[in-house]
């Protein structure tokens, strides 16, 4: 078995294509993107983060492994450094034991490539990849999942998550046609946004791209966090580009005038999810804003995805200042729901590591964006 690892260009797609069929097949749910362009982040000069792809080719010609690089600036302890997400590995290990250490030599190349690497999402603690991370000696740090139930009935009836035993399909039933399913979360979530300090003068406006005042903003509140990736307007366009993927709405948060921070929401209807099933799902993506301004920010994201209709709300969030604004504003605190893992290469470069924990802004948008959502 001669397995080389390369770039992904044109003369590979149609073994991707075929790699893809072979997955397919096999059910094992995976594949790859039949585009040798990364669709949402081309390199492009003078931007500051983009994404690569890479493939594991057998004997010259069959594809049987794939991932994507993002790297971005990042500002550790204040100091610049190209740090970089992954996505995948995929392999055929799923389909065959005879590729089953491709997906460990696939790592490998990775770290070679990229030193400084990072990861956020897999799933609980009992994930196989977090468990051969934790082996390799990989810092795992748990991350928690907020979210706000806005229309109970239809959550209890709608979501997937919770209904995947009929058991739970009855309990739930059961408690949206008593009304006491919507009590209950009408009430909790109640008593947690009591806690909510909303200042007057809010206001949320809706605007087409990040300008000059997202430079300011940036400037003024990069110094408060200890591991925050580069949000600057022209990142921060690349990103979430005017008319493209991920679909963001961006707001510029402003309070009695003056701009205090932005956060960048998206609304929709999703059908047949794992997760959330036929519901609405309003989702805060990204958001910026000096630690001490975050409850105004998330408050005003609040309202304004509200007044659109959406059932429920959710965000992946790491910084305790801003998990503290989501709690005030009534959502929910499911803890270790995603784990931000940082290679050992990474781990040196974060120390001293309780206040990189303590001090690290991560939002969606710092892996490998909002899919599912």
């Amino acid at each position: 078995m001669a397995i080389e690892v390369v770039p992904y260009t044109q003369d590979r797609v149609e073994a991707v294509v075929a790699f893809n069929r072979r997955m397919r097949e096999g059910r094992t749910g995976w594949g790859w993107y039949e585009s040798c362009e990364d669709e949402w982040l081309p390199p492009r000069p003078g931007q500051r983060v983009w994404r690569e792809h890479f493939l594991a080719v057998e004997d010259g010609s069959e594809v049987r492994g794939a991932y994507a690089l993002k790297p971005h600036e990042w500002y550790v302890h204040g100091k610049p450094l190209l740090v970089t997400d992954w996505q995948g590995p995929v392999s055929e290990g799923l389909l065959s034991p005879k590729y089953s250490a491709l997906g460990l030599r696939l790592l490998r190349d990775m770290l070679k490539r990229r030193p400084l690497l990072y990861s956020w999402g897999h799933g609980g603690d009992e994930a196989r990849m977090l468990q051969m991370l934790r082996s390799l000696r990989w810092q795992l740090v748990g991350t928690p999942f907020c979210l706000r139930v806005l229309h109970p009935q239809r959550f209890l009836r709608l979501n997937r998550y919770l209904r995947q035993s009929a058991r739970n399909r009855l309990l739930l039933d059961a408690l949206a046609v008593t009304g006491i399913g919507w009590l209950g979360l009408t009430l909790f979530q109640g008593v947690l946004a009591a806690r909510s300090r909303r200042s007057p003068g809010l206001e949320a406006e809706v605007v087409e791209r990040f300008g000059d005042w997202a430079d300011e903003l940036w400037q003024r509140s990069m110094g408060c966090y200890r591991l925050i990736a580069l949000r600057d307007q022209a990142t921060l366009n690349a990103v979430m580009p005017p008319g493209g993927w991920p679909p963001a709405i961006r707001l510029r948060v402003k309070r009695e005038g003056g701009d205090i921070g932005w956060a960048a929401v998206m609304d929709n209807q999703l059908h047949d999810d794992a997760r959330f099933g036929d519901l609405r799902v309003g989702t805060v993506i990204d958001c910026l804003a000096l630690p001490e301004d975050a409850d105004d920010v998330i408050a005003a994201a609040t309202r304004f995805l509200a007044t659109r209709g959406v059932d429920v709300l959710c965000s992946n969030q790491s910084h305790p200042r801003w998990i503290e604004a989501f709690a005030r504003s009534g959502y929910v605190i499911l803890r270790n729901r995603r784990y931000f893992v940082a290679s050992p290469q990474l781990q040196q470069a974060m120390e001293p590591m309780e206040e990189a924990r303590r001090g690290m802004h991560l939002t969606n948008l710092d892996g490998h964006g909002p899919h599912g959502f």
